[in-house]
């Protein structure tokens, strides 16, 4: 029991020491230097000049990154060395961890196209230090249910008009709607506004009906359902922004509570608490016997003298008895 509780307060000093170091607006300052640091290696070692001239101080500018965030890594999984589920139920944190754990794998570090492609999955991580970036990767995110449903509806709409396209202006346009693919192709060009006024002046050397066709799928493919995406994605953010507020809001009031929890609730406080607690109870039991002792040999001395003060003291240790018991 005794070893237990040591243990527990070993580490919640070290996840406070490691808190102190992964809170302080340096540290932060230094990681984000290595992602843009890492970020620009990769785009120098796209010049096979450089890379041949400078390849050695190339490497050891890429494990020095490697070494910073391998050390950073190691003090967040510190800080929540008290509570490891928390750091597990952090997306970011996840991403973090397999992203480096990545890198030591012998498999991965022999294939130079997937390390590559690691080291790029790196620069993402700018968005744990930039608030807005943030809301905005969570808002695409949240956003993805609807944008499914988009994408169905419209390549819905684009299916329907190929079809009528292929069907009216087959014979005398087969070069943009001679079959379904043909048809889908030029629709979906359309759908940019790219090439709609050659189109149009082609459809109407057909006939003069063709207006209809055009005029009907750009505003159907090009205002509505564009619309309907942004509005998709403007919702997410909305709720993005609402989420990174109230976790904002739970990490300052686990920053508050944790002093206090530390005082009153680690395990070092609650055993010291417990120790006051007995001692105040013997306290009170040696009190209880004298006064009742005192009472028994004063009871002689008339009913409202001597003998209730006693008493009523008695009544008094015993109230408080009970409720350091409650507080125990």
């Amino acid at each position: 029991m005794q070893s237990g509780g040591s243990a527990r307060a070993g580490r919640a000093r070290l996840a406070a020491r490691c808190r102190t170091v992964t809170e302080a607006p340096a540290f932060s300052l230094v990681v984000f230097a290595a992602i843009l640091v890492n970020a620009a290696l990769l785009g120098m070692e796209t010049y096979s000049g450089l890379t041949a001239e400078y390849q050695q101080g190339l490497q050891l500018a890429e494990r020095a990154c490697l070494g910073v965030f391998t050390v950073e890594m190691l003090l967040r999984l510190g800080a929540h060395a008290d509570r490891p589920g928390q750091f597990l139920r952090d997306p970011w944190n996840l991403f973090d961890l397999a992203v480096l754990a990545s890198a030591f794998l012998p498999l991965v570090r022999e294939n130079t196209t997937v390390l590559r492609l690691l080291r790029l999955a790196r620069v993402l991580r700018t968005a744990r230090f930039l608030p807005q970036l943030r809301v905005l990767l969570v808002a695409v995110g949240r956003s993805l249910p609807g944008t499914v449903s988009f994408l169905f509806v419209g390549a819905l709409v684009l299916y329907v008009y190929a079809m009528v396209g292929w069907v009216c202006f087959a014979d005398s346009d087969p070069g943009h709607y001679g079959s379904i693919g043909r048809a889908l192709l030029t629709l979906f060009l359309l759908m940019t506004l790219d090439g709609l006024g050659e189109a149009v002046h082609a459809g109407l050397e057909i006939s003069r009906l063709s207006i209809l066709f055009y005029a009907s799928y750009v505003l159907l493919a090009s205002f509505v359902l564009v619309n309907v995406l942004i509005g998709v994605v403007l919702n997410s953010l909305d709720e993005a922004r609402v989420l990174e507020a109230e976790e904002a809001a739970g990490r300052e009031a686990g920053r508050r509570d944790a002093p206090r929890a530390g005082q009153h609730g680690g395990p070092a406080g609650a055993e010291e608490l417990r120790e006051r607690i007995a001692a105040v109870r013997l306290a009170l039991a040696e009190l209880e016997a004298g006064l009742e002792a005192g009472s028994g040999s004063g009871s002689a001395t008339g009913p409202d003298g001597a003998s209730g003060r006693p008493v009523g003291a008695g009544a008094s240790a015993a109230v408080t008895a009970a409720s350091v018991d409650t507080v125990a």
